[in-house]
């Protein structure tokens, strides 16, 4: 489990974020086209397009795995895979499109609050119990949020970053819909292989982004075609890294260094695209992250009890 003195699991964790980091670098990118200074002459990719491709890349490596094993791609229960399946496209989906509008800090940080609205939903769902303490915290993480739109009311300052209040709502859904996806997964846990649940996202979105690019689609040149081809195999390694992350350790001890996430996207963000933040809102993202953090923390140190 240990490396040169480190916990292999964090090493994974910590991988798996710079991937992440990798493909919603890229993803804003091609959301961006030309509107961005880093990359010249890139046209303007619409988020289900993006999605599509991840989609492709996904659905290649895992029926190829899922036909060295010998397993069946159906699955066996049928009716959770398809749940995951759909909850995870729609909350993909969204969360690209959120990444092409706000700064990159905030739809990520907003996109982690799935943890919370899985443990919400698990509670009702599943009968999970929640301990007070964290209630304390989940409300902490709304306040965070409600924070972010604050400023937005009492900043006339245009040398920071306008937020969207539509588009930081459509994070919000984003995140809900992933904690219906999370849910789903644990259901799936004693039923169905993890190859298999991962192969229903693809599954479910190839169709539906293929009927999405009927109507808006823009063909790849140059060096957009290997653009795609990044946001495609860097999403499928941080998914290894972080499967593999939960496999060496405990997540009351992996968890934590997966919010790093966080932090790479506001440095990339202000470096990168410029995008300046107010005090207000790097305050509401520090209560969000402390809030999630603790959350999944408590969680995770729960189980561990049980």
């Amino acid at each position: 489990m240990y490396f040169c003195g480190v916990n292999k699991g964090i090493l994974y964790i910590i991988l798996s974020g710079l991937c992440f980091l990798v493909v919603n670098f890229f993803v804003k990118i091609l959301g961006a086209g030309p509107d961005q200074d880093i990359i010249d002459n890139i046209q303007v990719y619409p988020g289900h397009e993006l999605v599509l491709v991840r989609s492709v890349v996904t659905f290649v490596i895992s029926w190829s795995v899922i036909r060295y094993r010998g397993l069946s791609m159906w699955g066996v229960n049928k009716k959770w895979l398809l749940i995951r399946g759909i909850a995870g496209t729609i909350a993909l989906t969204i969360f690209f499109y959120t990444i092409h509008e706000i700064p990159l800090a905030i739809a990520i940080v907003v996109q982690n609050l799935s943890p919370i609205f899985t443990v919400i939903l698990a509670m009702i769902l599943l009968k999970e119990r929640v301990l007070a303490l964290q209630w304390f915290f989940i409300i902490l993480s709304f306040a965070g949020v409600g924070l972010i739109a604050l400023d937005q009311f009492i900043s006339s300052d245009h040398e920071f970053e306008q937020i969207s209040f539509f588009w930081l709502g459509m994070g919000l859904i984003s995140a809900f819909v992933a904690g219906i996806a999370y849910v789903a997964i644990m259901k799936l846990r004693t039923t169905d292989a993890p190859i298999v649940i991962v192969m229903y996202f693809p599954m479910v979105a190839i169709p539906l982004m293929i009927v999405f690019c009927f109507f808006e689609f823009t063909m790849p040149r140059g060096i957009e075609w290997l653009l795609l081809l990044i946001v495609g195999v860097f999403t499928q390694f941080a998914q290894v890294y972080m499967t593999k992350a939960l496999h060496e350790g405990a997540a009351a001890t992996i968890t934590p260094f997966k919010y790093l996430g966080i932090i790479y996207a506001f440095i990339v963000g202000l470096f990168f695209f410029g995008e300046k933040l107010s005090l207000l809102v790097e305050v509401g993202i520090a209560i969000v992250l402390i809030g999630v953090l603790t959350n999944a923390f408590l969680r995770a140190r729960k189980k561990s009890a049980a």
